[in-house]
């Protein structure tokens, strides 16, 4: 019988461990806890059920990848293969790993911000007043048949 493929959504519990075989392969371990919801009919809100954590393996670029991006706290999407049940764990074979952007920017290799994106945000100078000189030919100032108009009284 095959391994069961499953899809977790939990929380990164530790750090990751990273190691190497003989060969060089990577492999890293993490804990990671779902806690699933029940709507409560009677306080009309959901609730929180027993935590259900989990051991995971990742190998090879998804273990290092892991061991590069994850850190206590993030929530993340796991897919995998249950391994084993034993201590009150559920033991995970991951194929694939995603950070969950339910709580958080996730930015990639490809869509970093720029430098300026990390500069703070300031209010641009206020306008300066401009100076209108009424001298005929001087930049800045109206043109004659402007002027002529204007002393004629039209608006």
């Amino acid at each position: 019988m095959a391994p069961s493929v499953t899809h977790v959504s939990g929380t990164v519990v530790g750090d990751v461990e990273v190691r190497f075989t003989q060969n060089g392969i990577a492999v890293c371990r993490f804990r990671l806890t779902e806690t699933p919801t029940q709507w409560d009919t009677a306080a009309q809100k959901w609730r929180d059920l027993d935590p259900i954590p989990y051991i995971c393996t990742a190998w090879r670029d998804l273990a290092s990848n892991a061991a590069e991006s994850l850190v206590e706290g993030v929530n993340v999407l796991a897919k995998g293969r249950t391994t084993a049940i034993k201590d009150g764990s559920i033991y995970l074979s991951v194929d694939d790993l995603g950070i969950s952007l339910r709580r958080r920017i996730a930015y990639t290799e490809t869509s970093l911000p720029s430098p300026i994106a990390a500069r703070p945000v300031t209010a641009p100078p206020p306008p300066q007043p401009v100076t209108v000189s009424l001298e005929p030919g001087r930049p800045g100032s109206p043109p004659a048949w402007w002027q002529e108009r204007q002393a004629s009284h039209w608006h």
